[in-house]
């Protein structure tokens, strides 16, 4: 199993911050164009635990199917979606939002396997280089999109 952990202060009321993470919507938005992520599932979304999301995009020009269940849904503090099908052989995320005065400190932890051990092992290298720099096109863009300045 593997970990990748980012941060990034917000300078937004936990309130505010996690009401953009509820929408489903706006995961299109922070993911980089050049996967063509779509959300399949008709919108808008319900998010709760125990709701499941298709979606579609394309990884290292392949297209991928991905189903996930939020497993967890405790607003404005946290909630967590789980693969039920795709890429990875495993993959929780969790979203966790924390007060910090009048700003949000909002942490993404992801847990996640690669498929075809131990030979998808082998390939780890570049999923991680591809996974930092989604992330922090992700980071990048949460900024942008909530704040004035695009500054935490």
């Amino acid at each position: 199993m593997h970990e990748l952990r980012t941060s990034v202060i917000i300078p937004l009321p936990i309130e505010a911050v996690f009401g953009f993470f509820g929408d489903a919507s706006n995961l299109e938005r922070i993911t980089p164009p050049e996967l063509s992520f779509r959300i399949i599932t008709p919108q808008p979304v319900e998010m709760r635990a125990g709701t499941l999301i298709d979606y579609r995009l394309r990884l290292f020009g392949f297209p991928i199917p991905w189903k996930t269940r939020i497993s967890l849904w405790e607003p404005p503090c946290r909630f967590v979606d789980e693969q039920l099908s795709g890429p990875y052989r495993t993959w929780i995320h969790q979203h966790l939002f924390t007060r910090a005065g009048e700003r949000t400190l909002m942490e993404d932890v992801v847990t996640y396997q690669l498929p075809f051990q131990p030979f998808g092992e082998l390939a780890h290298t570049l999923v991680r280089l591809e996974l930092d720099r989604i992330f922090r096109f992700r980071r990048h863009s949460i900024l942008r999109i909530l704040t004035p300045d695009g500054r935490a």
